[in-house]
């Protein structure tokens, strides 16, 4: 199938599965991962109704930046390093991958000297993988209270989750409930900077459990661009 068809197979998907969750629940936004693909590659991605563009590593969103001419939002989804973070800080939309104190401290100064307030996600790792990122369920609040308390340049959007790799999506739905039963509880703390709106969970392997468990945003590659050459 062309990338356009997979683009509209993808959203038909998603739509059977918000169904599922909830008949009068809202739009899930998809993200197209565009890494290691190619600046037109992601034009023809824009071309086919992707509005949001997710990178997993700065130099590559930088590269690609200003050869993507077609207007888009750019989400840093991958592991943000310190000192990468005003690079981008004027750049993407939203940042996915917040999972300590320090780097929001890096990115709310950045964003205070770019006189910009920066939409971030915190990352989950309900797994406990040592292989990902992303700070522990339960200590997930206290990191966002300290945020809001000490980072008057950072609104909160809500969660980020990666499930551990599974042949079967199945094997994983537990952790997706988890992390949404998290985001609810969330929902009762108010904030002038905190905004739960977003809980981005589920890639092109595990999508529609996420989205059956209560994701609204979903990252998505392989399935739309075909498998990576990484020669």
């Amino acid at each position: 199938m062309s990338m356009k068809e997979n683009i509209e197979e993808i959203r038909r998907q998603i739509g059977h599965h918000a169904e599922k969750a909830d008949p009068s629940g809202g739009d899930v936004l998809l993200i197209a991962v565009t890494k290691t693909r190619t600046p037109e590659e992601i034009e023809e991605a824009i071309a086919s109704g992707i509005t949001d563009i997710g990178e997993n590593k700065v130099q590559e969103l930088l590269d690609k930046y200003d050869q993507v001419a077609s207007p888009v939002r750019w989400h840093m989804i991958g592991h943000l390093q310190r000192n990468k973070v005003r690079q981008i800080i004027d750049k993407v939309y939203m940042i996915h991958s917040v999972d300590s104190f320090r780097l929001a401290q890096e990115i709310d100064k950045r964003a205070g000297a770019a006189g910009l307030t920066a939409r971030i996600l915190i990352q989950v790792n309900a797994a406990g993988e040592q292989s990902k990122f992303g700070v522990a369920p339960e200590e997930a609040q206290a990191l966002i209270e300290r945020i809001l308390d000490e980072c008057e340049h950072i609104s909160i959007r809500g969660l980020m989750h990666m499930a551990p790799l599974a042949d079967d999506p199945e094997e994983v739905r537990h952790y997706f409930t988890e992390v949404r039963q998290l985001y609810d509880r969330l929902g009762a703390l108010r904030h002038p900077r905190l905004d739960l709106s977003v809980l981005s969970m589920g890639m092109s392997g595990d999508f529609g459990v996420a989205i059956e468990e209560g994701a609204n945003a979903v990252r998505i590659g392989t399935s739309i661009f075909g498998g990576r050459d990484y020669q």
